[in-house]
């Protein structure tokens, strides 16, 4: 401490010089938030008009997952191959995946949602039913596609598992290096 009396510290150079450093530079406001589309209230009239066989369809894919969403006003029953919705996904993570699209559009206890979902782990189905039930939301009632892409729920996850390569024990992985 005592031998740095006349050393120049970090920075010293720049507030010679009339330079802002680090810790001086003038705060940036944030910019205001984006009004986010008013979400529209359920209308059961709008159903009517895209029903195929009294339901509204939806088509979901996710890694090997395929998940087949029918959607029709009810009173908010959620079935999975036949099976209650918390019965068929234990885990939270999935099931809130699931209720997204839902719960964006505020349409939970209004519609009824039965699906028929193959392939894939537990994680592939729910991300497939997802997708499914915003198709099938959308295809319900137009308006609801704005509130749906802002949150990306209409968007088709690309990522699927890289295929393994002839002489390597998996798709990137290799044999140990032996130098010797």
């Amino acid at each position: 401490m005592n031998g740095d009396k006349g050393k120049k510290r970090f920075g010293d150079r720049d507030r010679e010089r009339g330079r802002r450093g680090y810790d001086e530079a003038p705060m940036i406001e944030a910019a205001p938030p984006k009004p986010e589309a008013p979400i529209p209230a359920f209308n059961a009239a709008a159903f009517e008009a895209s029903k195929k066989y009294g339901y509204v369809w939806g088509t979901g894919r996710r890694k090997t997952a395929v998940a087949r969403v029918r959607v029709r006003p009810g009173s908010g029953a959620f079935k999975v191959n036949g099976r209650e919705f918390n019965e068929f996904f234990r885990v939270e993570r999935d099931r809130r995946t699931i209720e997204t699209p839902l719960e964006v559009t505020e349409t939970r206890k209004h519609l009824d949602v039965f699906v028929n979902v193959g392939g894939g782990g537990t994680t592939g189905q729910a991300g497939a039913i997802a997708l499914g039930v915003a198709r099938a939301l959308k295809l319900a009632n137009k308006e609801y596609e704005g509130v749906l892409r802002a949150r990306g729920l209409l968007t088709r996850d690309p990522r699927e598992v890289e295929r393994k390569k002839y002489g390597r024990p998996g798709a990137r992985r290799r044999f140990q290096f032996s130098k010797r």
